[in-house]
């Protein structure tokens, strides 16, 4: 117990720093507005002192005078007054503290003890687990992850901004996007048709791709990817739980190329074909992709990964299904739908932390397929939670030459919006490539004679 006194005895705290915000509220009750969204009874370090701010922060929300002695009663009604010690130390509080002018100054000296404290017990939690030596190296890693991400996150708390102080910046940001041709405030797909629709990829959306198998999917995800960094010179990351990197790159390679992919796959290649793989190879090793296909990765492995990643201006995820939680298995049955509820949720939130598009796909359920109509619809997702709820864009991929051998539109595809925070929904024709896994406009690429 003597050990665990000295511990505590060394952990960073500022007792006059705490005094002083106690005392600035307790003489100046303006400034308690300013201090109650900035600190929680633990970033006080004395007990006595979290008590206190504790009975402030009741008598704020129940909107009673506050002062030393209002103070002092509330406490002495809840059973935390001390004849003997509360009382004077309430009276010192007030003489110690000549203004409340520097109040900010001092809250801030809390915060920073409140969070180096935070992470010494996240990181004694850390080394029992460690010592405890129960469950794999990897469950632990991703504990760990949690526990200091969780520390970043309770301390990220925005303040309101004022409509003057926002009101510039978006209209330099007009500014800035009617110098450009495409007038985008987001970044090109590379289909023009589709960037009309949903006004390019924009930052910190969770853009959902969701399609049956064989669709296309994924060769459209790549496309734009492609796209997005040959235009930015940013660095994209892409996620891949299906399919290998090689085979990715393979996609890529034959998508920039226009060699066939089933002659990459089998090597069967004619002279053209090098002469194009060595140009396109040249083109993307000029690229900043970043790919990580671990086929077991959780939210907080990608959240952690794409916070280190710097100048990052897209993240892809292929696909959600796949994906584990914030927990170390994939639990089934009755609780799939509140997984991946939470991972879409976690999904969005690191979008709008990281403010990058992210492109997520995902799988659809059989649903549609018994419909005459096998357009999908939004009831089509599969394990949707609230999927449709986290997400800015809902994007649907449909082939009607898929169904219908006899159709009219070969390989023609139908990317259907069906949910648009930035704009109105429809759908849109693409030309589809599959020997380039390729995805162009129309009125683009190909023309009435075609």
């Amino acid at each position: 117990m003597a050990n665990e006194d000295l511990l505590l005895r060394r952990l960073p705290h500022d007792l006059a720093a705490e005094q002083a915000v106690l005392g600035s509220m307790l003489i100046d009750a303006e400034c308690v507005k300013q201090i109650m969204d900035k600190l929680k009874p633990p970033d006080f370090y004395l007990r006595q002192n979290q008590d206190i701010f504790e009975v402030i922060h009741s008598m704020f929300l129940q909107s009673q005078p506050i002062d030393d002695i209002t103070v002092g009663a509330a406490m002495q009604k809840a059973g935390l007054y001390d004849e003997n010690v509360t009382r004077s130390y309430l009276d010192q509080l007030v003489d110690i503290t000549p203004s409340s002018a520097n109040v900010m100054a001092y809250v801030a000296i809390v915060q920073d003890k409140a969070i180096l404290r935070s992470i010494a017990q996240a990181a004694g939690e850390i080394t029992a687990m460690v010592q405890e030596g129960v469950g794999e190296t990897s469950a632990l890693l991703e504990a760990a992850e949690q526990k200091i991400y969780a520390i970043r996150r309770g301390q990220s708390a925005q303040q309101m901004a004022r409509l003057q102080e926002v009101l510039p910046e978006v209209l330099d940001r007009l500014s800035e996007m009617s110098e450009h041709e495409n007038h985008l405030p987001g970044l090109s797909t590379g289909l023009s048709a589709l960037d009309q629709k949903i006004t390019g990829l924009n930052n910190s959306d969770l853009i959902l791709l969701a399609a049956r198998p064989g669709m296309g999917k994924t060769s459209m995800a790549m496309n734009m990817a492609l796209n997005v960094a040959k235009n930015t010179g940013k660095k994209v990351a892409i996620f891949s739980l299906e399919m290998s990197r090689e085979q990715l790159v393979m996609r890529l390679l034959s998508t920039e190329a226009l060699v066939e992919n089933n002659r990459l796959r089998t090597g069967l290649l004619r002279e053209t074909d090098w002469e194009k793989i060595a140009g396109a190879a040249t083109v993307l090793n000029q690229l900043n992709i970043l790919i990580d296909d671990n086929p077991m990765l959780s939210v907080a492995d990608m959240n952690a990964k794409c916070r280190r990643i710097e100048n990052l201006c897209l993240v892809v995820v292929d696909y959600l299904q796949l994906m584990t939680s914030a927990g170390n298995s994939r639990r089934g049955g009755e609780n799939r739908q509140q997984v991946v509820s939470e991972i879409s949720r976690t999904m969005k939130i690191m979008a709008k932390e990281l403010n990058v598009p992210v492109i997520c796909l995902s799988q659809l359920s059989r649903a549609n397929e018994k419909r005459d109509d096998k357009r999908p619809m939004l009831s089509d997702l599969r394990e949707s939670g609230s999927i449709e709820q986290d997400a800015d864009i809902v994007m649907f991929l449909y082939r009607d030459d898929y169904y219908n051998e006899e159709s009219e539109e070969r390989n023609i595809a139908e990317c259907i919006i069906a949910k648009n925070r930035h704009g109105e929904t429809g759908k849109v024709k693409l030309q589809w490539s599959p020997e380039y896994t390729q995805f162009t406009t129309l009125d683009k690429r190909y023309g009435d004679g075609d």
